[in-house]
């Protein structure tokens, strides 16, 4: 088996038709730092219009449970029931929004790479999916080193941020701590959200980088080698050699049905043996003299043959053969310009008819 091309071969870029069955087979650029972010982005809504009024809710409820547990009656299997409905209700109350915009955070961080397409291929298994072999490459192949550079370079990044944004933050929780507990649950959601915020910028970079790089890369392994792109070319165009036989073969049926069509011409019109041009004319069928066949060279020559065999009367005019050549089509009328000419000479192929069968007759 002849090796895989190397990379340094491939020099063309990916051509449309590469790209589009790729893209059909779902070998999409995707970034995973794009969902990510998108789901920062969540949390950081979340945080800021939903967080408070839910976990202060929620406190009211376990403040409530916990300060008067004489209210709560345990003393029957209906009791305790009710009791884990209520706490679950409440913690359900507290999730769903937070879970809601997680999952719209993920589904809208994978439409914005790639439009989802259902791609069988993808889900068939594989054994090369859990190959030891190929686990090994992946995690400590060029690829796998690359991927974990790039998460220790987000890591260092993203630390660094954090602690230029965290500066100060211990004077603004000394301060806090001397109010009242409702606004010292507002100063840590201020930090949280001053965190987050920092954080999802940090990330919208990262991800914007990643995006740029991912689709770099899947272009960059989409390129072909000089050899791909002619053999693409010719499966889109046709093998020449191929398409070449076909048209040999399509001249030759088509040049077997007009010799089988020269028995039934009226008259040939020749140059003594470079062109020769056969046409049928019909009273009362035809409209105008039919051109039958033509030929050059020597299939002029196996025209003249074929018209001598079955006496059929050959005409040579070099000047209205050469002209008629360039001109007509098989299996046509020929043009309007040609009908004078022409009928003198069908004129005298009727006149010898006639004198022909009058001989007969007499005979």
């Amino acid at each position: 088996m002849a090796d895989a091309p190397d990379k340094d071969s491939k020099t063309e870029p990916a051509s449309e038709k590469k790209i589009r069955d790729t893209v059909e087979k779902g070998q999409l650029p995707f970034s995973k730092e794009a969902p990510l972010f998108f789901s920062f982005v969540a949390i950081l809504v979340f945080t800021i219009f939903f967080a408070y009024d839910q976990i202060t809710g929620f406190g009211a409820f376990l403040s409530a449970f916990l300060e008067r547990p004489e209210e709560w009656s345990l003393s029957s299997d209906v009791d305790a029931s009710s009791l884990y409905e209520a706490v679950f209700l409440e913690i359900g109350k507290l999730l769903v929004v937070f879970v809601s915009l997680m999952v719209v955070a993920g589904i809208g961080g994978s439409i914005m790479q790639n439009t989802p397409r259902a791609v069988l291929d993808r889900v068939q298994p594989k054994l090369s999916r859990i190959s030891p072999m190929g686990g090994w490459k992946r995690l400590f192949g060029a690829q796998g080193i690359a991927e974990f550079l790039k998460s220790v370079g987000k890591l260092l990044f993203t630390i660094a941020f954090l602690v230029a944004t965290m500066r100060g933050v211990h004077t603004t929780l000394l301060e806090g701590m001397l109010t009242e507990p409702e606004s010292f649950g507002l100063v840590i959601r201020d930090i949280l959200i001053q965190l987050l915020v920092t954080i999802t910028l940090v990330m919208a970079a990262i991800a914007g980088v990643d995006l740029l790089w991912q689709r770099f890369h899947w272009l960059r392994d989409l390129m072909m080698t000089k050899q791909e792109v002619k053999d693409e070319h010719k499966q889109a165009e046709g093998d020449p050699i191929v398409k070449a036989r076909i048209r040999s073969i399509a001249r030759d049926r088509a040049r077997k049905r007009m010799m089988a069509a020269v028995p039934k011409a009226t008259l040939i019109i020749a140059n003594p043996t470079h062109y020769s041009i056969a046409l049928r004319y019909v009273r009362d069928q035809d409209a105008a003299p039919v051109v039958v066949a033509k030929g050059q060279d020597l299939v002029a020559l196996r025209i003249r043959e074929i018209a001598q065999e079955n006496n059929i009367p050959i005409f040579e005019n070099v000047e209205l053969a050469r002209s008629m050549y360039k001109q007509v089509a098989v299996d046509s009328m020929i043009p309007a310009q040609f009908y004078q000419a022409v009928a003198e000479l069908i004129r005298i192929v009727y006149a010898r008819s006639a004198q022909a069968q009058r001989s007969k007759d007499r005979a």
